[in-house]
């Protein structure tokens, strides 16, 4: 799998890739991550991205030109499955939304920046919108990180035991039950018997109760129910 990140601050996702789980996918051939810098493509003289809104709304809109030509520029060495705008007025992410673009194919993820980005770029460059939430940043890179971090360790043979993924909270629309690990006992704080029962049946259903139960509690949102 590819991905290309667009944006205009490229250094603040040298952090999020250059390490864990995202690190390895990238040792291991399994998935590329390419950040470029939209300024590249500007035909400004100074690499100017920016312009001032028609009808004087205050703040710098991203221009069409550089963001175009970058777009056009990945799309003629192969193709994408998607070419994703992140901003706060896009759809929800989700564990659904991850698990399918991680099989999708190649991908495009566009970061906004200032006020965003001209609407012409939405109305005709763009296949999907994507929020990480109901909140604003400063642009979309570190959503961005959020997104690619999803979608890499969901990729066969990013994570050792591909299990682990599968059992994550939200793959099966629930929360995950409450972990455990040694000691048994620590501070006078045991671990639940029936975790250490062997009974692998009675296990399961142990962890199905919890996980049902925490979700109630937490997120009854997922049931459809009023928080």
């Amino acid at each position: 799998m590819r991905i290309d990140i667009l944006t205009v601050v490229p250094r603040l996702l040298e952090g999020p890739f250059a390490d864990s789980i995202v690190q390895r996918g990238q040792d291991k051939g399994l998935v590329e991550i390419h950040v470029h810098n939209i300024r590249n493509w500007s035909k400004d003289t100074h690499q100017k991205v920016d312009d001032v809104p028609f009808g004087g709304n205050a703040g710098m809109v991203m221009t069409i030109q550089p963001i175009q030509d970058a777009i056009d520029s990945l799309r003629a060495e192969r193709d994408y499955a998607e070419i994703i705008y992140l901003t706060p007025d896009g759809e929800r992410l989700n564990q659904s939304l991850v698990n399918t673009l991680s099989i999708g194919g190649d991908l495009i993820l566009l970061c906004g920046h200032y006020k965003g980005v001209d609407q012409r770029v939405r109305d005709h460059l763009i296949t999907r919108e994507v929020s990480i939430g109901d909140y604003v940043l400063s642009g979309g890179e570190l959503a961005a990180a959020v997104l690619t971090d999803a979608i890499v360790r969901l990729l066969p043979g990013v994570i050792g035991d591909e299990q682990s993924a599968l059992t994550d909270s939200f793959q099966d629309g629930l929360l995950a039950p409450p972990v455990y690990t040694r000691p048994a006992e620590y501070n006078g704080w045991t671990v639940p018997d029936i975790l250490r029962s062997g009974d692998h049946a009675a296990i399961q259903k142990w962890q199905e109760k919890q996980a049902f139960e925490r979700t109630q509690q937490r997120r009854p949102d997922l049931f459809g129910e009023d928080s």
